[in-house]
């Protein structure tokens, strides 16, 4: 049986989880490939710190770039993260002929260009299933499960720390903060939380998105972002009052020639079935124009769930080598450059929620419903909400609209706040 052997650089959380999924089904998964994945090194700079699994020293090194070097290392998984030696190790195996795998979201949606048409010129694979979702096959279903389809959008609940939050803001009705603070406390949110709760990391994962199902890839800068971080809790009831949950959304979508791709915190009615994702868990739906729609579910990031898809990256590329096959052409399509462009952020077409503190005065609803009428802007559904704990003289009114562009929206807004009937800026967020 042919033998692939695989080198490890990082050895942190997911690489430890890596090894011990290759060390533990190396017999299932040669009985399944019909190839025998060998681990061969595990290059850290930490090789003393006991991981929970049982390597072998030989193979543990300090050494990445002789692992890159070894000629018994043909598939070079990278778990180390981040954007600056990440990348130049990735960058150097595809150089050295080496396949590469890779959970870098990250190093992808800021670089993928360059890596992609690295391995391209070298004529070897780069996989990046766990790239998004973890252990969820998203990556694997768009590019290959649904190839026969027009994708026409994706929703995804792409970030654990976040939906976490959010579904302990719902259930228990504490602020943020605290439920952040608990958050770290448990390991579900880093120290510096920033690059999940700003929506930082789902918009890499949108970027991804878009590059797979239309062929070309926006840059991060170009996607407009909004996390979660000045969230309030009343909102989170409101939205509840009116049957719906807040979930961070990543939204890659098709209009005609453009592509809207965006992270925004999204009411979701909660017969919805993205609505039922709670907890860690992330999920994307997928609307295809022959099969409509689909969802995968499941943990998207840990040890072992972002392993699982590494793991099923490294099989598929060895099983490509026993065959003599490379398919990194279809791993990364750009079809869609120079033909697909980002939709502007303006005319991006939504329902909105809003939420007012709306001087208590005779004709301060009718100057705000005036004005968004003037705007193009319908109601569909209002409210005027208990007044306690607000500043005296002022009530809490929430609305909720008709589908309308954003760019015409947010001149309303600006027009009401300018004729001075609110105590605080108005809230606005969008709805499935």
């Amino acid at each position: 049986m042919k033998e692939v052997g695989v080198g490890i650089l990082g050895f942190g959380t997911v690489g430890a989880g890596v090894a011990d999924g290759l060390l533990r089904n190396r017999a299932v998964m040669a009985e399944r490939l019909g190839v025998d994945i060998v681990l061969r090194k595990i290059a850290d700079l930490d090789i003393t710190t006991d991981r929970g699994v049982a390597v072998d020293q030989d193979i543990l090194t300090t050494d990445a770039q002789g692992v890159i070097a070894d000629p018994s290392v043909q598939i070079v998984v990278e778990t180390i993260g981040g954007t600056g030696i990440a990348r130049t190790l990735v960058l150097a195996a595809l150089n050295a002929g080496k396949a590469v795998v890779t959970a870098n979201k990250k190093l992808l949606a800021e670089h993928g260009a360059e890596i992609f048409g690295t391995a391209a010129k070298n004529g070897v694979d780069i996989y990046f299933g766990a790239s998004v979702g973890g252990g969820i096959p998203i990556i694997r279903s768009v590019r290959e499960g649904l190839a026969g389809n027009e994708i026409q959008q994706i929703h995804g609940i792409l970030n654990g720390t976040c939906n976490y939050i959010l579904t302990r803001m719902e259930n228990e009705g504490k602020p943020f903060d605290e439920v952040l603070a608990d958050a770290q406390k448990l390991g579900y949110a880093e120290a510096n939380p920033s690059l999940d709760i700003d929506g930082f990391d789902t918009a890499h994962k949108a970027c991804i998105l878009a590059a797979l199902a239309y062929g070309f890839q926006p840059t991060l800068d170009q996607v407009q972002v909004e996390g979660i971080r000045n969230l309030s809790g009343l909102d989170v009831k409101y939205a509840a009052d009116f049957g719906y949950r807040i979930k961070l959304l990543a939204v890659v979508a098709k209009h005609g020639a453009e592509v809207e791709v965006g992270v925004h915190p999204t009411l979701v009615p909660t017969d919805h079935i993205l609505a039922s994702v709670n907890g860690v868990f992330n999920a994307a739906m997928v609307r295809g124009d022959l099969v409509g729609d689909t969802m995968l579910y499941g943990r998207g990031a840990g040890r072992l769930p972002t392993a699982s898809t590494v793991i099923g990256d490294i099989g598929d590329i060895a099983r490509n080598m026993a065959h003599g096959e490379v398919r990194y052409a279809r791993a990364v399509p750009t079809y869609g450059e120079g033909k697909t462009k980002l939709r502007a952020s303006g005319d991006i077409v939504s329902r909105f929620y809003l939420r007012f503190l709306v001087a208590d005065k005779a004709g301060s609803l009718g100057t705000m419903a005036a004005i968004l009428g003037q705007h193009g802007v319908s109601i569909s559904a209002a409210t005027q909400k208990h007044a306690q704990g607000t500043e005296t003289g002022y009530v809490p009114v929430v609305m909720l609209t008709h589908p309308a562009p954003a760019k015409a929206l947010e001149a309303a807004l600006k027009e009401i706040v300018e004729a001075g009937i609110l105590s605080e800026p108005p809230v606005r967020l969008r709805m499935l």
